[in-house]
């Protein structure tokens, strides 16, 4: 099956530009016939064979956030979807974002609903984002589902943000202290031992250690290099693997210096926005449970989500499969079965989403705290070894002058 670029217009002459996979030309043409529209031009979409570096981009949740809340006011205001999307098409900076409202419509224009225009450009419009769209279509409510999706887009990129800075500090000062290290092995211990080579005698073994480090490091170093990047490679392979993506968020969980306990909430605080907007938005239950489990960021939650659905499915509740998963506390077990017996589940999830929210910024607060005196000795310990090392043998040659 190819894809199809076609022109045309209706009976009462308006435009109509989009694509169409489909066997044929003569197939397209039976489709557009079909839809009411009368052919001007088909042709082969062509692909361009230069390398594309924006598939290694990805558009910003800011972005994404904007633009849904403007579509929004604008199909509030009495506008068509079709000429809201010509003005995001023009005023959106973001390129790849721009891209996808051109094809989104593209699709429209073509007869497809909004929801399955945007459900075609996957990189960009996440299920979660398309079943909301597509649950105010239906239910005649679309500006009320994307100001929810708006909602919850930004709220997920301030859960994003608290987290990403927590880490920055450490990840500093980790960085700084490995270069630290590594420049004092590779161009002052080498100093050291030509001096202590004149000295002549036993070394202290600390002193050998550091020094047999500074040759591996200087005479080795471009192994090294490969060695990191392997271990690096095969790191991120293993993590995004079906069988090590489960073991590395199951270990996550479990870190200890409160990093585990701030991972599980940021899971909780996640899982229970999204199901929120989901159940609020007016998308069938079994659908979103089933967005909320692939869109958790965590594969455990991910696994509680797939007992939640068969629980569902033979007529059981949504709160009793996750009394048996360690990452839900009892407290969240609770209120969502209080939600499930008074029809309020996405009022309760709102609430456990809001306090687990709270929870994440205390948590990054205290994280913070703890991390910076234990990278402060790191670093010191580092530092400390290197110089020490390479004293030992100076206190040595002092003791035998006295």
């Amino acid at each position: 099956m190819a894809t199809y670029v076609f022109k045309a217009i209706d009976f009462s002459g308006t435009p109509a530009r989009g694509e169409v996979d489909a066997e044929s030309k003569q197939a397209v043409t039976d489709q557009l016939k079909a839809r009411g529209l009368i052919v001007l031009d088909i042709a082969d979409k062509t692909k361009s064979k230069e390398i594309d570096l924006d598939r290694f981009k990805h558009v910003k949740a800011y972005d994404l956030s904007v633009m849904t809340r403007q579509l929004a006011t604008m199909i509030t205001s009495g506008m068509t979807i079709l000429r809201a999307l010509y003005v995001l098409e023009d005023q959106t900076e973001s390129k790849l974002l721009k891209e996808a409202l051109i094809h989104v419509r593209k699709d429209v224009e073509a007869g497809l609903p909004l929801s399955d225009a945007l459900e075609r450009q996957p990189k960009v419009f996440s299920p979660l984002y398309v079943a909301m769209v597509r649950s105010g279509e239906t239910g005649g409510v679309l500006e009320s589902a994307l100001i929810r999706t708006a909602d919850q887009l930004e709220a997920d990129n301030s859960l994003r943000r608290q987290v990403r800075a927590a880490m920055i500090y450490p990840a500093v000062i980790v960085t700084f202290a490995l270069i630290v290290m590594l420049a004092l092995i590779a161009f002052i211990v080498p100093s050291f031992a030509k001096v202590f080579k004149d000295f002549g005698g036993e070394l202290p073994a600390l002193t050998k250690v550091t020094i047999s480090m500074s040759k591996v490091l200087t005479g080795y170093w471009y192994l090294i290099l490969v060695g990191v990047i392997a271990i690096a490679w095969a790191f991120l392979k293993w993590k995004k693997s079906s069988w090590g993506r489960p073991q590395w968020d199951a270990f996550r969980l479990k870190i200890p210096m409160k990093i585990g306990d701030t991972v599980q909430k940021v899971a909780l605080a996640r899982w229970s926005r999204t199901f929120s907007a989901l159940t609020s938005s007016g998308v069938p239950l079994l659908q979103a449970i089933d967005i909320t489990g692939k869109t958790a960021g965590n594969a455990v939650v991910e696994k509680a989500m797939a007992d939640v659905i068969e629980s569902v499915k033979k007529g059981g509740s949504i709160h009793k499969p996750l009394e048996d998963v360690p990452v839900f506390p009892g407290m969240v077990v609770n209120m969502i079965g209080v939600g499930e017996e008074t029809g309020a589940l996405d009022t309760m999830l709102d609430k456990i989403a809001d306090f687990y929210e709270d929870e994440v910024a205390a948590a990054v607060k205290a994280l913070t705290s703890i991390l910076e005196p234990i990278m402060i000795v790191f670093v010191g310990a580092m530092v400390g070894f290197i110089v020490i090392s390479m004293y030992l043998p100076l206190f040595k040659v002092y003791d035998q002058i006295k």
